[in-house]
């Protein structure tokens, strides 16, 4: 049964899983499914917002386009792209939002990128009345601003034997956040008999709800055939030619036809201010999206480069639509000038409704990249992992000496502490989640687990790896502090072998904790110089120090009463998902006793002393760890994946266990929203919480997918044997497992 809105003036906040998002590889939207953009950040991930009506429903600014009458909707994107349709419902007609940032196909290079927020308005049947409204909010509701209503001379007007209102579009400008805005727009009709729609952009006064300057309004009654695209960007500051302004007036004062001066004075424009006539604004629009029309038969170029872009992906296994969707979603979480990935596009996303945790996730931390880039590359896509590592080592390279990476996705450096953390206490939070925060304390956050060098392990294994990057990859690897020097020689890694500074640091409390000491182990390095036999004089003193970390953590971070290893070595009876990596990151087989024991513990509910919940499982319990943050949390996708992923793999000698994950799993899809878009975590009612679309929470659906993908194929994933390597560097000889004596088996995949 479908729900009915009911158009309502005081509109509250939309759940945050009711949100689908677009994005050009610059920044992102998201576009909830009444046709509101509730998150626009212009012109980068990490810029100031214009719109962020989903972190404060009355003054966050908004861009809706909304029927003014009772409707029920349906959103989805386009096949394999990640342009965005909205549909609204009723007896009386139906009508489209086609919502999408542009992009260029791969081969245009010569042709700009408009940074351009398109949104596309066409009748299907019947008739529908709509309430257009456009209201920015510039520097996140802070900064103030003048709206004017003028005649707009870059768009063609089609004749009309009748005199009709001039065509006008709305300028924004905000001096104090330097930023100038437009909103222009095109109207047209496909069907003979059927005139022209009408618009009337109007000055809306918001100072009642806080808005900082007057937004614009217009009152659409549309009909079948009748189509308006409206158009919002950053004008170019140029000054143009009386001859790059064409009008019908001039053209007969010249005596020739007004398409032709037109055409003539668009050469006099920039590129990215092009006069839009009904062609060309067919051309940004309906041939953008590759519709069947007979006479717009061209190939669309936004559409293109993401049809042509998911083409590329080898993944030929079960669920492949959830393995796209999510390829397309990570694909948008890529800031393509430098090759940076962000953790997610969003900020302030409640991880617990009414709670505090609420942070900015538009920077580029490397564990949170490396999930992203590992995922992707798994599914065939390496142009961005090789993009990436030119980006951290640019980023070194502007870098003093001694100086902390910062995690932005920019490689300058300006010596000045970059995205800092401050609250917007003028922003109410998304149902009153205080406090908003933009920029983020953990901006030189120590994060340097094993995964987070698999981009540049993947270098070593298509042979594109340099010995100047294996000298910087080496400085990443070993700094002593676990923190991202630039520093002329290697540092002692071993006499920093059981240092504290090796250690997860999470929001300013250190925690000594077991899982972080257990990732920490894996031997990267050895493995990156084995597969390219490169350099490594300090072999078997990294041997010896990662066997005597094994040793210590069997020893003292293993509960022998409750039987499960504990979050540290000091809080033996508290539990963490963390843990449920162990077989992933190569410390343990996944049916290693000792694990399979945690494993169990953690399936548990919270009442009976385990982490899962409905069968979505918690990082930990925040009731029994001191995490220095303070609030409740909803359980983490991340983790319940990481528990699909680790029964599957345990599911390989236990048919049992892969029942349970395959059921786990399909739990988990039906949390995912309408778009298959996942958000942070899950609360206990299921409501989508935290930070959308988030890269790691994202990236394990394509890992646990690929997994079953193997267990069904054959029954079972290639199995390898590790012969007195008890974290161990496998052998690369698939055996019969039916042959292996009770010793240590180990799955060997590129985790």
């Amino acid at each position: 049964m479908m729900n009915v809105t009911h158009p309502e003036k005081d509109r509250g906040y939309i759940p945050i899983a009711d949100h689908g998002l677009i994005g050009n590889l610059r920044t992102a939207a998201l576009i909830s499914t009444d046709g509101s953009v509730e998150s626009y950040c212009v012109p980068n991930f990490d810029s100031p917002s214009i719109f962020a009506r989903i972190l404060d429903k009355d003054k966050g600014g908004h861009f809706s386009i909304t029927p003014t009458i009772p409707f029920t909707t349906k959103q989805s994107y386009l096949p394999n792209s990640n342009i965005l349709q909205t549909k609204y419902l009723n007896e009386q007609g139906v009508v489209t939002i086609t919502d999408f940032l542009p992009r260029q196909p791969t081969s245009a290079k010569t042709r700009p990128l408009l940074a351009w927020l398109i949104r596309r308005v066409e009748v299907i049947r019947g008739s529908m009345p709509l309430r257009v409204e456009c209201a920015p909010a510039f520097n996140y509701a802070r900064s103030s601003h003048t709206t004017e209503i003028l005649l707009d001379t870059s768009v063609a007007v089609s004749y009309s034997p009748v005199p009709r209102d001039p065509h006008n579009k709305a300028l924004f400008t905000s001096v104090e956040a330097n930023l100038n805005l437009d909103l222009r727009y095109t109207a047209e009709s496909t069907l003979e008999n059927v005139a022209e729609p009408v618009v009337k952009l109007n000055l809306l006064d918001l100072k009642a709800q806080g808005h900082r300057g007057p937004g614009v309004w217009s009152h659409l009654d549309l009909k079948e055939g009748q189509i308006v695209t409206f158009v919002l960007r950053t004008p170019p500051d140029v000054k143009l030619p009386p001859q790059a302004q064409p009008s019908r007036e001039a053209a007969q004062e010249l005596g020739i036809p007004y398409e032709k001066l037109v055409a003539g004075a668009s050469t006099l424009r920039p590129h990215d201010d092009p006069i839009l006539t009904r062609a060309s604004g067919s051309h940004l629009t309906m041939c953008l999206l590759q519709y069947a029309h007979p006479f717009r038969r061209r190939c669309c170029h936004t559409n293109t480069y993401w049809n042509a872009w998911i083409a590329c992906s080898t993944y030929t296994g079960s669920w492949k639509e959830a393995v796209t969707r999510s390829a397309l979603a990570l694909k948008l979480l890529i800031y393509e000038p430098t090759g940076a990935v962000v953790a997610s596009p969003t900020f302030s996303l409640p991880e617990y409704l009414g709670g505090t945790r609420n942070w900015d996730y538009r920077a580029s931390w490397i564990r949170d990249s490396s999930f992203t880039l590992y995922a992707l590359i798994r599914l065939g896509f390496t142009h961005e992992a090789n993009a990436y590592m030119e980006f951290i080592f640019e980023r070194c390279s502007v870098l003093l000496i001694g100086t902390i990476l910062r995690y932005t996705i920019h490689v300058e450096c300006t010596g000045e502490k970059e995205f800092p953390e401050v609250e917007l206490t003028h922003l109410d939070g998304h149902k009153g989640s205080k406090p908003v925060r933009i920029g983020n304390g953990a901006i030189d956050h120590v994060q340097l687990y094993q995964r987070e060098l698999k981009p540049f392990e993947r270098d070593t294994i298509h042979g594109s790896l340099s010995g100047t990057s294996w000298n910087v990859g080496t400085v990443l690897l070993l700094s002593p502090s676990a923190s991202i020097h630039l520093v002329s020689q290697p540092p002692d890694v071993i006499a920093h072998a059981k240092d504290p500074d090796l250690v997860a640091i999470d929001r300013g409390r250190t925690l000594s904790a077991m899982h972080s000491r257990a990732i920490h182990l894996e031997p990267l390095g050895i493995r990156l110089t084995e597969k390219r036999s490169l350099p490594c004089p300090r072999r078997n003193e990294w041997y010896a120090a990662r066997d005597a970390l094994y040793e210590e953590i069997m020893q003292k971070a293993w509960n022998k009463e409750k039987r499960f290893f504990a979050q540290s070595y000091e809080d033996l009876d508290i539990l963490d998902s963390a843990l449920l990596i162990m077989p992933l990151v190569f410390f343990s087989t996944p049916v290693d006793p000792r694990f399979l024991s945690t494993l169990r513990q953690i399936l548990l509910s919270p009442e009976r002393g385990g982490l899962t919940s409905n069968g979505l499982v918690y990082r930990y319990d925040v009731k029994k760890t001191d995490d220095g943050v303070g609030g409740e949390e909803g359980t983490f996708c991340l983790c319940t994946l990481w528990c699909v992923e680790a029964l599957a793999r345990a599911g390989e000698y236990d048919k049992a266990m892969l029942e349970r994950a395959v059921g786990m799993f399909e739990d988990f899809l039906q949390y995912t929203n309408h778009l298959g878009l996942c958000t942070e975590e899950i609360s206990d009612a299921g409501e989508a919480l935290g930070n959308a679309v988030q890269g790691f929470t994202v990236q394990p659906i394509t890992h646990a997918l690929e997994d079953f993908g193997n267990v069904l194929k054959s029954g079972r994933s290639e199995i390898c044997l590790s012969l007195a390597q008890p974290f161990g560097t496998p052998m690369y000889t698939p055996v019969d497992p039916a042959t292996i004596p009770v010793i240590f088996l180990q799955t060997e995949c590129l985790y």
